[in-house]
């Protein structure tokens, strides 16, 4: 067994195909945490794992769909035809969703400074609208007893300060900070996400210095698509590959080969890592 511990089959890119993409998943022995990015997306994961042997659901409202009139942003096609920055959390709402027995995480959740509004004012307002809405589900998650899975983009410092004021374990999705970021999510006692955009940014010499113990891998498919597979792929093109879990594969190589370890080595602490933490 492997364990994708963040995945988006229930996104709209899998819409033509996803019972096949599926199939290949649990043919190839792996399991995935499909991970909900708002009330829609959340409510279609847990309606993937009730209905499929070997998915599981993460529950949360991402940064870049929290309500706000500060700015707007161009809806993603691969995510759903909906508009992003349109909700208002309602933690009952979720509440209602955990009951779900396939429900494992909160997330993905947290902060994401990438896109902002212009102004001094308008950017405080809304990085301070996020930082609210992360503070609202990490409580959620307290409560609930479930571990988080955080998005964080251009905000690890207030990211960390939150993180350091409630007691939560989880995961930080995508890492890509230094290793003085990645160090201080460790001593919090957080693992790291570890997926395919290694492939194009490069954190190797952090990979190398982070516990295997402390290693999670994912793919965030249909997105960060690992090279490999893009060269592998008989239809597509450099640009634009959709990832599958099934990808996952390629990153536990690459880490295995940073550490100098065997694909079974990691593959093996990597899922022991997931089914500990998220209770699998």
């Amino acid at each position: 067994m492997i364990i994708d511990t963040h995945s988006h089959l229930n996104f709209k890119a899998y819409d033509a195909d996803r019972e096949e993409v599926i199939k290949r998943t649990q043919e190839a022995g792996v399991v995935c945490i499909d991970v909900g990015t708002k009330y829609e997306t959340s409510k279609q994961a847990i309606e993937l794992a009730e209905n499929n042997e070997g998915i599981y659901a993460a529950i949360g409202l991402h940064p870049i769909h929290i309500k706000t009139d500060l700015m707007k942003l161009h809806m993603d096609l691969d995510e759903g035809d909906f508009a992003p920055l349109g909700e208002v959390f309602d933690a009952k709402k979720y509440r209602e969703l955990a009951k779900s027995n396939r429900v494992v995480a909160i997330g993905e959740v947290g902060l994401d400074y990438y896109y902002k509004p212009k102004g001094t004012t308008k950017k405080e307002e809304f990085k301070e609208n996020q930082r609210k809405i992360f503070i609202q589900q990490l409580e959620l998650a307290q409560e609930l007893s479930l571990p988080v899975i955080v998005h964080c983009r251009m905000a690890h410092s207030d990211a960390l300060q939150i993180l350091a004021q409630h007691k939560v374990a989880g995961t930080i999705h995508c890492f890509t900070g230094t290793w003085e970021e990645a160090e201080s999510y460790l001593n919090l006692g957080f693992h790291i996400g570890i997926n395919g955009i290694i492939f194009k940014f490069d954190i190797d010499e952090i990979i190398k210095k982070i516990s295997l113990d402390k290693i999670v891998v994912e793919t965030d498919c249909p997105y960060l698509t690992p090279l490999p597979a893009i060269a592998l792929a008989k239809e597509g093109t450099d640009n634009y590959v959709r990832n599958e879990p099934i990808f996952v594969k390629y990153v536990i190589q690459k880490i295995a080969d940073l550490k100098g370890l065997s694909f079974d080595e990691v593959a093996s602490a990597t899922t022991a890592n997931a089914k500990k933490l998220f209770k699998i």
